[in-house]
């Protein structure tokens, strides 16, 4: 898929604990982008962080580092990006969506051998 100028980035921070039909959310996430043909999604976990009820989750803290942020990113076209934001508003019943616009400088892939200039 080539991807290059205007897009939407999609921010989807959710907690590692949450689950989705018995699978960790992320990963459920995960695997609706890749379902739905989106380019590309990374998850990040964070090492220290709090949200709306303002508990701090913390690695340093043993007991605290069983709910780590999570966040999802995830670069596509608008209308791919608005074609399966229902699905994960569904999905994240605590949490924070944030969706901006961005430009896209670069998109590589590895190449296979034998590929030309």
């Amino acid at each position: 898929m080539r991807l290059a100028g205007s897009a939407k980035w999609l921010r989807i921070y959710v907690g590692e604990r949450d689950h989705w039909h018995g699978k960790p959310l992320y990963v459920a996430i995960l695997d609706l982008l890749r379902h739905e043909g989106i380019a590309g999604a990374t998850v990040f976990r964070g090492i220290a962080g709090y949200g709306a009820s303002g508990a701090l989750h913390t690695a340093r803290i043993v007991q605290l580092s069983i709910d780590l942020p999570v966040v999802i990113e995830v670069i596509d076209s608008a209308e791919r990006i608005a074609a399966v934001l229902p699905k994960i508003d569904e999905m994240v019943s605590e949490g924070l969506i944030i969706l901006a616009d961005c430009e896209v400088v670069a998109y590589r892939t590895h190449r296979t051998r034998g590929q030309d200039d």
